[in-house]
This record gives structure tokens, sequence and C-alpha cells, in this order.
């Protein structure tokens, strides 16, 4: 039976999906979207929703929380100082997913995720 476990796991080993998930996020916080397939933005939103959340309180102790998750540190000063600002008023729903349609090569879905503003 599938109790307790709702994570999807990509087809891949716990370390690469963590450093998929972080390399993913790093994207998002820098380039504000991105398109990727619609299970790895599902499974990222609910990666980057958590950090976005702790970007909000700018202490030193969320900040080293996030670079713990994140490993770099342009994407967390960009966090903290320009999409906690956009988001300071907002209690969740930090990014949006919109559906484009299937690939042509292996005909998966694609999906662009964006930060909201």
């Amino acid at each position: 039976m599938r109790h307790q476990k709702k994570k999807n796991n990509l087809g891949r080993n716990k370390s690469h999906r963590k450093a998929l998930l972080t390399n993913l996020a790093i994207s998002l916080i820098k380039h504000k979207r991105i398109q990727t397939t619609l299970a790895k933005a599902k499974s990222l939103k609910k990666f980057i929703e958590p950090i976005i959340t702790r970007g909000k309180k700018k202490d030193t102790h969320s900040m080293r929380i996030v670079f713990k998750k994140l490993n770099d540190k342009t994407a967390v000063l960009e966090l903290f100082k320009n999409i906690s600002k956009n988001n300071f008023k907002r209690n969740g729903g930090y990014t949006r997913i919109i559906k484009l349609g299937k690939r042509l090569g292996d005909f998966s879905e694609i999906a662009i995720i964006e930060l909201v503003k």
C-alpha cells in the first residue's frame, strides 16, 4: 500500500532529486520563470514555497536555513532582497504553474512555473 508516500520521486534517487530541485529553485529565483515538465514543476512548487516563506523573515537564522537548502549565495540574496518584498503581504501561493501542452519528442507534459508578483 502507498500510505504516506506523497512525494514524486521523479525516477531518481534521493541525492539526485535533491540536486535537481535545488538547481531548479536557483534557476527560478534568478530568472523568475522557467520551462520544465509538469511533474518537475509540481515537485518544485512544494520545494520552493517554504523557502520563500522563510525568506520573508529576514533574519540571520532564516538566511542560513535557506542557504543550506539552495547553496547559492546570489540566489539567497536575490530571494531576501527582491522576492520577499514582492510577496510580503501574500500568505502563500508564491508560484504559478501554466501548462503548455505536450513535448514532441517524448510526449511529456510541459509547463511554465513562475513567481507571482
